[in-house]
C-alpha cells in the first residue's frame, strides 16, 4: 500500500505553461522596475544601493 495514495495519471506541465510564461514575465518586469528605481535620481547616491558599490569599486 502507497503512503500517498493512488497515483493519477494526470498532466502538471503541459497545462500549465502559460502560467510559467507569464510568472517569468512578471519577474522580468519587477526585476527591470527595481533596476530602473535603483538608478533613478533618490537613490544614485544612497549607501545602499549595491550599484554605488559595484561602480565605485571599479573606479
Amino acid at each position: 500500500m502507497s503512503l500517498l495514495g493512488k497515483k493519477f495519471p494526470g498532466q502538471i506541465a503541459k497545462p500549465m505553461w502559460p502560467f510559467y510564461i507569464s510568472g517569468l514575465v512578471i519577474l522580468y518586469g519587477v526585476n527591470s522596475a527595481a533596476n530602473a528605481m535603483a538608478a533613478g535620481e533618490e537613490y544614485k547616491n544612497d549607501p545602499r544601493n549595491p550599484a554605488v558599490k559595484n561602480q565605485s569599486a571599479n573606479h
